[in-house]
């Protein structure tokens, strides 16, 4: 089973040259370019090109490069896609995808610019409209030239789009949450959780990771490198966790075991099904090993 981890994905503004020679250095599993909301609307171009030549350059070793573009509905989009196309980074990050047919029409103009095939998609959720669309959005996944790889929760526009309130335990935002990550699961794709703004507040973010992590997100996007660690601890499985994983794969893999369904583990019952569970832990714990 091959597996890439994405536990940290930070945020880093398109218009800071520091920032992005910094996210060379980092410990998260991604990067994201952004050229949308954390640039002004007169630094555009210049980001433009810098995230391009950063992008180019290299030099991001193992971290997974997205850049985040304007939104279909801006007088920066075309500029920004044609530009991430030519860059060629892992994805490209859509911002306020509420329905199907914006990653189609991504998905067209990418093969007009005979784009490689290896770059990506990913959509952000982040309207109400696409929280209803989110089965047919997700379902994209099945058709080659959408690329689509995995969705981004923007918990931010929707409380904005919402007026719901951004509490702690996110008790108004849970239904939305579960609903996106179910979707994902349908279609095969990975899903991130969205930002936590506190940057001050350590417990509170611990406590929104450890959510994130119950709720069946692959990882968590970030908006400080500060976040970076705690977030990677809270999404990487423990060692008594690997143990346990090693251990049901391998009772179900003794020869007295191979077509039962259910086996007996120090007391335990455990289905086949915690088995298929249990590969996908140990592939994630040496994923993150060999980084």
């Amino acid at each position: 089973m091959t597996v890439r981890p994405r536990r940290s994905v930070l945020y880093m503004p398109g218009s800071n040259a520091r920032a992005l020679e910094k996210a060379k250095t980092l410990p998260a599993d991604g990067i994201i370019l952004d050229l949308e909301d954390s640039v002004a609307p007169d630094t555009k171009d210049a980001a433009r090109r810098q995230v391009v030549d950063a992008v180019k350059a290299g030099g991001f070793g193992a971290r997974e490069v997205f850049i985040r573009v304007n939104g279909v509905d801006t007088p920066w989009h075309a500029d920004d896609l044609s530009a991430a196309a030519h860059a060629a980074p892992a994805a490209i990050l859509v911002p306020k995808v509420s329905n199907p047919e914006t990653l189609e029409l991504i998905g067209r103009r990418l093969l007009d610019m005979h784009s490689d095939h290896k770059i990506r998609i990913w959509a952000m959720i982040e309207t109400p409209l696409a929280i209803f669309n989110i089965l047919s959005i997700a379902a994209e996944a099945k058709d080659s030239e959408s690329r689509l790889a995995g969705v981004v929760m923007g918990t931010n526009d929707l409380a904005k789009d919402t007026r719901a309130r951004l509490v702690p335990g996110r008790a108004p935002m849970l239904g939305w949450l579960s609903t996106c990550v179910a979707a994902a699961r349908i279609y095969g794709i990975d899903i991130l959780d969205g930002v936590y703004n506190d940057i001050g507040n350590s417990d509170g973010f611990d406590m929104e990771c450890r959510q994130g992590v119950e709720l069946g997100f692959d990882g968590k996007t970030l908006i400080h490198p500060n976040q970076i660690a705690p977030c990677n601890t809270a999404f990487s499985p423990s060692p008594d966790e690997v143990a346990l994983a090693r251990k049901m794969i391998a009772a179900f893999d003794l020869p007295e075991n191979k077509s039962k369904g259910v086996v007996s583990i120090d007391g335990r019952m455990v289905e086949r099904l915690h088995a298929d569970m249990a590969r996908r832990t140990v592939a994630i714990a040496e994923a993150i090993a060999e980084r």
